[in-house]
């Protein structure tokens, strides 16, 4: 027996059979099927980003698909590879090879499953919005900027990772621009935006043009735009950049088992990587979990359960060469609005994608990389929160701040220090907006007879003191003794609007009875709140004080101190 509580371990696929019919199977296969034909070109486009082979992201879309949708807290969310962790993944492999990746990868599934274990999964609800939308968008132009290369088709061998480095990378390089490369790339940017995708059509269309709008937005437009381009380039032989002369293809197989390489000497190098893969993997999936509920007349997700599958999806797929997964917004969206409503369309979406691979692989080779950077680059203008800088002068400094910040620390440095800056910023701005809420304020004779029908006596001060008296509000008190009246002979502070009491204001009640006693002045207190009051006592504050020198009420106060 655990000394602590924990979260017990039931995936939500065990509730959802219950009384499961066949009108629910063929809604969530459909689903599923449309889901698993829209992963498959975002699966190899963010692997290849990621500076990984296309395979390792299908894979992980097989393989972590499944094991979240049956594992997991969730009944309509779509796991895999996602957008935000291109950057990320990234940077890692720059830095410390494709083998330390997937042992961070690892490291970060057995942290997110301690997290949800342990009913953590609500902290991740307390990071603020700012700092989500800043390093949103931070994430979503370094997307942009890594796919220019493949975009203009630049004959350059491998981008830094740094964001300025890339920019003198690409600027030296854009004389080998590739004119039908870049040609591809903004016809499958377009067709992407311009495609219909609306699945809400009337019941009976009214026109032929209607008719074809509901037909045409069953099929995604990235499958739209990946198919016609690769038929392009297949049959006329276009001169650009593919799959297949890149990476030689992808494997018509299943993936092989393989233990990476461990040993704690590199463990220990890669603490800030596995935090910043399991922070992002609970931020991302859990944000979309909010999203799906909202979309659906669902169950409401639980947070903790659906970490813990998230941590047994990031365990085991590194073992078959994938790379970091979590929920993701776009495809569980699409999931949804297609007719899911149980995890067995996350299911399907899986099985549909190792079909797909198993039939249709030898097809990748003439996938343009120019068609894939197209994608991304819609993929990336839907990821970012772009109205939220158009609406910054609405909000107030300490808010345009950390939002400003994180974003700017995203892209110029990297995620990792973005939110540790943004949460030290967030947590500053916070103490000092609580301390500004605390008021110490006289109450006059008029105040006075409103609340107990007489003024105070000769000699009495009266103050209030609202809100909470906690560390960065000290200074306030402190400041009492020295705007005391001349001739003031006791203080009564009217505790009533004081919710909350810390050690460190305590102190500082405790300094300002020491400071009143050598002026000669005595100190009372009014209707003190419990938590004040208990505190108090516990620590003994209250032996200090003269025998009834705390009231129940302010006029029973001013009565003793008359007395």
């Amino acid at each position: 027996m655990l000394p602590f509580p924990v979260h017990p371990f039931r995936p939500r696929l065990v509730d959802a059979l219950r009384g499961y019919t066949r009108a629910q199977f063929a809604a969530d296969a459909g689903a599923g099927v449309t889901v698993g034909i829209v992963a498959l070109p975002l699966a190899m486009a963010f692997a290849i980003a990621s500076g990984l082979k296309p395979e390792q992201g299908i894979f992980t879309a097989i393989i972590a698909g499944f094991l979240i949708s049956a594992l997991g807290g969730s009944n309509v969310q779509i796991g895999g590879p996602a957008g935000a962790f291109i950057v990320i993944v990234y940077g890692i492999v720059e830095r410390y090879g494709l083998a330390n990746l997937l042992i961070s990868t690892m490291l970060a599934g057995v942290l997110l499953f301690a997290l949800g274990f342990l009913r953590l999964g609500a902290l991740v609800r307390y990071i603020p919005i700012s700092i989500v939308i800043g390093f949103t968008n931070g994430i979503a132009v370094l997307i942009a900027l890594s796919q220019v290369k493949d975009l203009l088709g630049l004959r350059i061998d491998k981008l830094p990772a740094d964001f300025f480095s890339q920019i003198a990378v690409l600027a030296t390089h854009v004389h080998t621009l590739n004119p039908t490369a870049l040609a591809i790339g903004v016809a499958c940017l377009a067709l992407v935006v311009v495609w219909p995708k609306s699945y809400a059509m009337p019941a009976t269309p009214a026109t032929r043009l209607d008719r074809l709008r509901r037909h045409a937005a069953q099929v995604p437009g990235t499958v739209i735009a990946l198919a016609g381009a690769t038929a392009v380039v297949a049959t006329f032989g276009l001169d650009v950049e593919t799959i297949g002369s890149r990476f030689g293809g992808i494997p018509q197989a299943l993936p092989s088992f393989e233990l990476p390489s461990f040993s704690w000497t590199s463990a220990k190098q890669l603490v800030i990587p596995t935090v910043t893969i399991a922070l992002l993997g609970a931020i991302e999936s859990l944000l979309c979990a909010r999203v799906a509920d909202n979309m659906a007349d669902i169950p409401r997700h639980d947070p903790n359960q659906e970490l813990m599958a998230q941590g047994v999806a990031n365990v085991v797929t590194p073992l078959f060469g994938g790379m970091p997964a979590t929920g993701t917004i776009a495809r569980t969206s699409t999931n949804v609005r297609s007719g899911a409503r149980t995890p067995v369309a996350g299911i399907v979406h899986a099985a549909t994608l190792l079909a797909i691979v198993l039939v249709a692989a030898p097809l990748a080779v003439h996938v343009p990389l120019a068609a894939l950077a197209g994608i991304l680059l819609f993929v990336a203008w839907n990821m970012g929160e772009w109205h939220e800088f158009a609406r910054l002068k609405r909000f107030a400094l300490t808010y345009r701040t950390t939002l400003v910040g994180t974003f700017l620390l995203t892209v110029i440095f990297d995620l990792t220090v973005a939110v540790e800056v943004g949460l030290i910023l967030s947590c500053v701005f916070f103490i000092w907006r609580m301390s500004q809420l605390f008021r110490a304020e006289p109450l006059d004779d008029e105040a006075l007879r409103r609340t107990t029908g007489e003024a105070a006596p000769p000699g009495v001060h009266v103050m209030g003191l609202y809100g909470s008296l906690f560390f960065g509000a000290v200074g306030k008190v402190e400041a009492i003794v020295e705007a005391l009246p001349a001739g003031t002979r006791v203080l009564v502070l009217e505790c009533q609007r004081l919710v909350q009491l810390d050690t460190t204001g305590l102190d500082a009640l405790t300094q300002l009875l020491r400071a009143l006693r050598k002026r000669g002045v005595a100190l009372r207190l009014a209707a003190v709140n419990e938590q004040p009051r208990s505190l108090m006592h516990r620590s003994g504050f209250d032996a200090l004080l003269d025998e009834g020198a705390v009231a129940p009420t302010l006029a029973e106060a001013l009565q003793r101190a008359r007395a």
